[in-house]
């Protein structure tokens, strides 16, 4: 690249992401004030890329991370973080424990029963991660033929859900699934050959593969379209609010931008 078209470059990111900023303004001046309101953000914190544990520092990091942090910032909220497990997490929302939850939640019509959801935030598929040198299987009738091959999940997952009923005949006490804590455990038990397959959201499978060069892959071809919210108690007049800054995010390319950087540019 010759300067000149380097400098020419430089100029044009710089009058794009004016443009962008300028779009986000306006966006965000037709947004509610909440007036510095705080409010009380969980999540399990163990879902990458989604929210995780910097592995350098332990800090919370990831795309919800970023996404609550701009929806707090164009709103005017200040966000305490907590910490919850995944079998607790939905419940302690019901229970205004907390004011706002997420974990790559899958929006559902059970939860719905249970939460209040905002707008999707993100959509996504699951994908068949394996160990890199995998023959034996490439899609979901492959692995139900053999009665040898094992899946790890996280109880109450989509995952989990998916493995009984598009893989094991509806079976939800299978032998051939071993539950698992939460996911990265079962990705664990993967590396370690406990199990054979676990089904991941398709982000979170490149982020492995991409992570552990040579030791996964996935195989077939994605499977569902699961869309995740960010969850509330039940008549929580946050959900407007989320909701309004969910629509200016996407209009001005904030959430393409975040998706970016967890699911290209970041390497864990």
């Amino acid at each position: 690249m010759t300067i000149e078209h380097g400098i020419r470059r430089a100029i044009a990111l710089v009058l794009a992401l004016s443009a962008l900023g300028a779009a986000a303004a306006a966006q965000s001046s037709k947004l509610p004030d909440l007036k510095g309101r705080t409010i009380v953000a969980v999540t399990e914190n163990a879902f990458a890329p989604l929210s995780f544990a910097d592995p350098k520092t332990g800090k919370g990091i990831g795309w919800e991370y970023d996404a609550i942090d701009e929806i707090a910032r164009r709103l005017d909220l200040k966000v305490t973080w907590k910490t919850a497990g995944w079998e607790s997490l939905i419940q302690s929302v019901q229970d205004g424990q907390y004011d706002v939850g997420m974990d790559g939640i899958s929006i559902t019509d059970d939860r719905k029963g249970q939460v209040d959801f905002s707008d999707p935030y993100l959509s996504a598929k699951l994908s068949m991660l394996v160990r890199a040198d995998e023959k034996r299987f490439t899609d979901p009738a492959s692995f139900a033929a053999d009665p040898a091959l094992l899946v790890g999940a996280q109880a109450g997952t989509t995952g989990f859900y998916w493995a009984a009923y598009r893989f094991l005949g509806g079976d939800e006490k299978s032998s051939r699934i071993k539950l698992y804590d939460h996911f990265s455990a079962s990705v664990k038990a993967l590396a370690a050959g406990e199990v054979d397959m676990v089904l991941l959201d398709t982000l979170s499978s490149r982020t492995f593969v991409a992570a552990n060069s040579g030791s996964y892959k996935t195989v077939g071809d994605p499977i569902g379209n699961d869309s995740y919210g960010f969850i509330f108690k039940k008549g929580s007049d946050l959900v407007k609010d989320f909701n309004a800054a969910i629509a200016a995010m996407r209009a001005d390319g904030t959430l393409d931008k975040l998706t970016y950087k967890w699911m290209v540019e970041y390497a864990p």
